[in-house]
């Protein structure tokens, strides 16, 4: 039976690592899989790509797309073993929906892996939606400059400082992020310092 997986965590934590190996099992077995990112991130062109310097082609979703009927009509050329998306924090509502009815009414399995909150804390819409519908929610780990477990992520300006304010989504790396323990990330918030 198909499921719907959400692996969540901050920055660096080897979320589309974990992508790209579990693609790339099914690849060496044989077993076709549909890899998606967001159209909005464009920084490894268009792939899904790992800090670790590994990367794949991907499709890329988008909010008009119906990712259930396209995904649909990908089942004309032959089964698929999974649906593999990444950035999974910018899926909509509807998107999640329709992820759902790809585990539900066509029995393909679909792993999702994204970033829980925003630079202050708060659920990203497709993240929010994830949690509440997902089968399986996997967080994955990474550290917090002082060893602790790291669960949120700040933004910092050019000069360092963290910020405060401004859009909930801004493409960038570790040059505009950096992932914290919840202790470290109320002290940044107050003082501005990562």
């Amino acid at each position: 039976m198909a499921k719907l997986y959400f692996y969540y965590s901050t920055m660096n934590a080897g979320k589309s690592t974990a992508l790209l190996q579990a693609s790339h099992n099914y690849g060496e077995r044989g077993m076709r899989t549909l890899v998606y990112t967001a159209k909005l991130d464009d920084r490894a062109g268009g792939k899904v790509a790992s800090r670790i310097g590994i990367s794949s082609e991907a499709r890329h979703f988008a909010a008009e797309q119906d990712l259930y009927i396209e995904i649909k009509k990908d089942l004309a050329d032959g089964p698929l073993a999974c649906v593999l998306v990444d950035e999974a924090q910018f899926l909509s509502v509807a998107h999640v929906k329709q992820l759902s009815r790809v585990v539900d009414e066509l029995n393909v399995p679909v792993l999702c892996y994204g970033l829980r909150t925003d630079f202050l804390g708060r659920l990203f819409e497709g993240s929010a939606q994830l949690l509440a519908w997902a089968d399986n929610l996997v967080e994955l780990k990474t550290v917090c400059h002082c060893g602790r477990k790291a669960t949120m992520v700040v933004r910092v300006r050019a000069d360092g400082r963290v910020e405060t304010s401004g859009a909930q989504v801004e493409i960038g790396g570790n040059d505009r992020y950096v992932s914290l323990c919840r202790k470290h990330f109320v002290v940044a918030l107050e003082t501005g310092q990562p």
